[in-house]
């Protein structure tokens, strides 16, 4: 389903906005996560797929690769490090903490017995964990019964402590932020609520390294739309917000993608206002599995986000076997099953000649899309792809190998 959001705006970046999400702070968290040995050095891949887009119809294909961000295997690497930096240099502000320290440990018994708490689908857990296990302190994630045990089990391997209930993520966002207020510990979450923004906002900053990654790995950015995954709407909102006050008029055409049963930002867009999911949000796409839009996010996609669309659990594993059997001229790719959510949405909307229309769509579109995720589930992604991701990434390695012999 589709619905154009007729509340979007181009033109200068409004002051408002800037104020909360901005270039600058996004610049410098992306300076302070290169210090960070929990993730790989230089800019993700930014893959052409020359043959899909000729197979959709658009003018071409760029797919942005955050399955290669981290060992911790998605996006969210880039969010959870750097709210927690910016959180301890807020509590202590005299102590001068320097990001670059923080992360290599150096001030680990001075934080020894400071603890952040989040809920979790897994990978922002994963990334918290990571996070705190480099700077010194304690991490307690709380889990909702559908996180399933490889998820659970790689935050437990780096250092967590597992708080897990029998309720959906949202329930599971209430219980962290009760164990916070028991216990006086710190909520990291990346959502936002009536009283809590300031970690989400720098949550949301640190995803700013992905447009700013995205701009200069191609042309400055000639893109015309991004197909940008949901959830609560943190990661649209950190990118789409540094391509706005990037490129002003000439921004990307947005298009919000969700599950049909987890369309909480579908539903924002309907209603006007950060709204509830219509659907029982048990998705196959755990990362996007949500069922309240984060207010703070949703003040930045009411008039950033061009369209919201939803798509069915079979579309994005649909999208996941297309990307790993890859093409004469694609190459294989590994994603989870939220990281091929976008292009599940690309290949629906190009299905359909009202849909085409309505988004601007033909052989002149530059798309931009983010896997957001690699097999974070390895055994998950086996069964839903009947490939071992393994295989996929050998795959990978041997068409990258022929390309170089045949340049």
């Amino acid at each position: 389903m589709l619905l154009h959001n007729a509340r979007a705006r181009r033109g200068r970046y409004d002051e408002s906005l800037r104020d909360i999400l901005n270039i600058q702070a996004a610049d410098e968290s992306r300076a302070w996560l290169s210090t960070w040995d929990g993730l790989k050095a230089g800019p993700t891949p930014l893959w052409d797929l020359p043959d899909l887009a000729a197979r959709l119809g658009v003018g071409s294909i760029s797919m942005k690769d955050e399955g290669h961000r981290s060992p911790l295997g998605s996006f969210k690497a880039l969010g959870a490090p750097i709210a927690l930096i910016r959180l301890i240099r807020r509590l202590w502000p005299d102590e001068n903490f320097i990001p670059a320290k923080l992360v290599a440990g150096h001030y680990k018994a001075r934080l020894q017995d400071f603890t952040v708490v989040s809920a979790t689908d897994g990978n922002h857990g994963r990334a918290l964990a990571a996070a705190a296990r480099s700077i010194g302190c304690r991490c307690v994630i709380v889990l909702h019964r559908h996180v399933n045990d490889e998820r659970r089990l790689a935050i437990e391997q780096l250092g967590a402590q597992i708080v897990q209930i029998d309720g959906n993520y949202d329930e599971s966002v209430k219980e962290a932020a009760r164990l916070a207020g028991e216990h006086g510990w710190h909520v990291v979450s990346d959502t936002s609520y009536e009283g809590y923004e300031t970690i989400p906002r720098d949550v949301m900053q640190g995803y700013g390294t992905i447009a700013a990654e995205a701009i200069e790995q191609r042309n400055q950015g000639s893109y015309t739309h991004v197909f940008i995954q949901g959830g609560v709407g943190g990661l649209a909102a950190g990118v789409v917000s540094y391509f706005a006050e990037r490129f002003a008029e000439r921004r990307l055409f947005c298009v919000i993608v969700e599950p049909e049963q987890a369309d909480c930002l579908f539903q924002s867009a309907v209603k006007g206002q950060a709204a509830l999911a219509t659907g029982s949000v048990d998705s196959i796409m755990a990362g996007l599995a949500c069922g309240e839009a984060s207010p703070l996010a949703w003040r930045f996609l009411h008039v950033l986000a061009d369209a919201f669309m939803t798509i069915p659990d079979d579309a994005a594993v649909d999208a996941m076997r297309m990307l790993a059997a890859g093409a004469e001229r694609d190459v294989p790719l590994v994603a989870g099953e939220s990281g091929a959510a976008g292009l599940a949405g690309l290949v629906q909307a190009s299905s359909s000649a009202e849909d085409r229309a309505a988004l601007g769509l033909d052989e002149r579109s530059s798309v931009l899309l983010l896997n957001t995720e690699g097999a974070t589930a390895p055994a998950l992604y086996r069964q839903l792809t009947g490939l071992r991701a393994d295989d996929v990434l050998a795959a990978q390695r041997g068409w990258l190998a022929r390309q170089k012999e045949g340049a």
